[in-house]
């Protein structure tokens, strides 16, 4: 039986648009007919809340699951998208990295987690906190792909070669068929000069595959979230919602 593609959506850098592209592909996969799984592990809960869950009003989630309290199963959600669950964050995931620290297999528990539910799903999506500390390195060790958003900014690829450096380091230790997909550009404004610079920088020199389907700035991507959909639910005909279900296709085309 085929196993899901698991993919991490990493960048240690905040608001380069890291959940908004793990909601919105996770969306398009499942309402393209995948079983698509979201796993929230970043503490803000962004995803969840995106999803139309408010993580405060929960009373289990990925916490329980990493520290061992609940199993996966019983901490997984049907989402408004047909076929797309959650494992949800909850406020009580940042005390997580602390507990972590003197837990037995610590870099293993989501890995462990995850695999009890790989052969119900096509796609397990995660979403990474902003850091790249032991939540991270959960996220990656479960992973056998990595996607990097990266903005359109000043400062896009300071910060990549850490990142990378981090990949490496789990490839050798932890997790040996870790594999780097791509990144994929966010934030993109076609009139701003900088915006051209940034994809024109990283097409020089960011060393992996780099998604042909480019990510807008778009008022409707950014209203969403505040509605609890994701943007093929919010507004499907706006740009961002076509720029989202085209990166959603090149990924269920690449085969890594």
């Amino acid at each position: 039986m085929p196993m899901a593609r698991i993919i991490a959506f990493v960048n240690q850098k905040g608001g380069v648009g890291k959940t908004t592209t793990t909601v919105n592909v996770a969306s398009y996969l499942a309402l393209s007919g995948a079983k698509v799984l979201l796993v929230d592990v970043d503490p803000q809960a962004n995803a969840t809340s995106n999803l139309g869950i408010d993580p405060r009003q929960l009373e289990r989630g990925l916490y329980d699951i990493i520290i061992g309290q609940k199993a996966i199963t019983e901490a997984l959600f049907q989402t408004e998208v047909k076929q797309l669950h959650i494992a949800p964050s909850t406020p009580s995931l940042a005390g997580a990295s602390v507990e972590l620290v003197n837990m037995e297999q610590r870099e293993y528990r989501l890995d462990t987690a995850i695999q009890s539910v790989q052969m119900y799903y096509d796609y397990i999506l995660i979403d990474c906190p902003p850091s790249l500390g032991l939540l991270t390195v959960n996220a990656l060790v479960a992973s056998r792909e990595v996607i990097i958003p990266v903005q359109c900014e000043y400062f896009a690829l300071e910060g990549l070669s850490q990142l990378l450096q981090t990949i490496q380091l789990v490839q050798q230790n932890l997790q040996e068929n870790l594999r780097v997909t791509g990144a994929v550009v966010t934030m993109f404004d076609r009139r701003n000069k900088l915006s051209q610079e940034v994809l024109s920088e990283m097409q020089q020199h960011f060393p992996y595959h780099i998604f042909q389907s480019i990510i807008p700035r778009n008022v409707k991507l950014a209203e969403a979230p505040s509605h609890g959909k994701p943007i093929a639910l919010y507004d499907k005909r706006s740009r961002g919602s076509r720029a989202y279900k085209e990166l959603a296709d090149e990924i269920a085309k690449l085969h890594v």
